[in-house]
């Protein structure tokens, strides 16, 4: 491989990581915990857009339980933003490493 193809080739990569980046930003990524007693929704940067609370996980008695939903909920949410993050990078690399990207 020359060093024009490769450099064609990096470009040709670098755009469709800013088409994905962009198409991930778009997307949301809801999850839920206690069986639907609470809901999250994070944008694609990873900012909470929606939080849902079922008025029976309040409970003024075990505000910690209420904190856990909520945890891993949010947690659950922003595991699924990244793995879409990761398998749509993924595809376009190909398994290399790249510095600074978080795979």
């Amino acid at each position: 491989m020359d060093m024009q193809q490769m450099l064609r080739s990096m470009q040709k990569m670098q755009t469709q990581m800013q088409k994905s980046q962009e198409s991930l930003r778009s997307q949301s990524f809801s999850s839920e915990a206690g069986g639907g007693a609470v809901k999250v929704t994070l944008d694609g940067n990873g900012a909470l857009t929606e939080l849902k609370i079922a008025p029976s996980a309040v409970d003024a008695g075990d505000v910690e339980a209420l904190e856990d939903l909520l945890m891993a909920a949010f947690n659950e949410a922003i595991a699924k933003k990244d793995k879409a993050y990761q398998e749509s990078v993924g595809a376009i690399t190909k398994g290399l490493k790249i510095p600074g990207m978080p795979f």
